[in-house]
């Protein structure tokens, strides 16, 4: 982008290092352009606000790994539809998914609604 910078902030380099970089490297990517873009100055900074709130805890470790969270939202939908599946106020057009996707899914991630539907 044709910036030189004389060095990079301390607090920059240690988020950038501890963040987990779920976007993997296009994420990283455009995080770096959007701060060169934005920068004012000769030492390289980001803003702390850049990462929302995906930061890595101090830990590294993520709150919580994908299919947790793929599993926790696909039960909240079929629940708000009452575990109905295809159809256009069905769990698959919720999630924007092929209802045979949607059951693919269910399978993998052992979700069945005669072990989770509440009464």
């Amino acid at each position: 982008m044709g910036r030189r910078f004389e060095g990079i902030d301390p607090d920059t380099l240690h988020r950038l290092m501890a963040y987990p970089w779920p976007g993997n490297v296009r994420e990283l990517q455009n995080v770096l352009e959007r701060a060169v873009i934005l920068a004012t100055g000769p030492v390289f900074d980001l803003d702390p606000d850049v990462f929302g709130q995906t930061e890595a805890e101090p830990s590294g470790k993520p709150s919580a790994a994908l299919e947790d969270v793929e599993r926790k939202h696909i039960l909240a939908v079929l629940q708000q539809t009452k575990w109905v599946i295809d159809g256009q106020r069905g769990a698959a057009a919720v999630l924007g998914l092929h209802p045979n996707t949607l059951r693919s899914r269910l399978k993998k991630l052992g979700l069945s609604r005669s072990t989770h539907e509440t009464s």
